[in-house]
């Protein structure tokens, strides 16, 4: 079987070989009497020649959304002005019952992330919290760095004030 094989890969080889050892002149083909014609109107030539093409009726559109979609975007726009938050996220460095343990907290972040934090008490517990994000994506490069110098660092749902 192999043998059948090898006979017929040296003779397609070889005829090959053969077929480019003989043909040393380039075919050149005129494939114009085949190639499709049609004759352009008479506009097209100005303007593939840099003119302006003559004899186009102007359009008016019919049937458009524009007001509409105006009135729906304005609407929204209204909504979105009354807003003064949004749901977002902040990363919670400490909760405890400590100020002192707080205050220092919020010290450490300030000498070694150079970043500000807020401090809340809610009873009976003292928080301190970093950053407003809007999704979780992107709090994610801040809680990674984060999570390095304060390991309980957590994201939190929390109201983002809108700017």
């Amino acid at each position: 079987m192999t043998r059948h094989l090898l006979v017929a890969l040296f003779l397609v080889l070889s005829a090959t070989a053969f077929a480019q050892r003989g043909n040393s002149k380039p075919v050149q083909e005129d494939l114009a009497s085949i190639r499709p014609h049609f004759t352009p109107p008479p506009d097209t030539g100005t303007h593939f020649s840099g003119n302006p093409v003559k004899n186009v009726p102007v359009v008016q559109p019919t049937m458009t959304v524009n007001n509409k979609v105006d009135y729906v975007l304005d609407s929204i726009d209204r909504l979105n002005s009354v807003k003064k938050f949004v749901p977002g996220y902040t990363i919670q460095i400490y909760s405890g019952l400590n100020r002192e343990e707080a205050g220092n907290a919020r010290k450490k972040l300030l000498e070694e992330l150079d970043m500000k934090s807020d401090l809340q008490y809610m009873q009976p517990k003292f928080r301190v919290r970093v950053g407003y994000y809007f999704t979780n994506i992107e709090a994610q490069r801040d809680l990674v760095r984060l999570k390095r110098v304060f390991p309980n660092a957590i994201l939190v749902p929390e109201s983002v004030p809108i700017k």
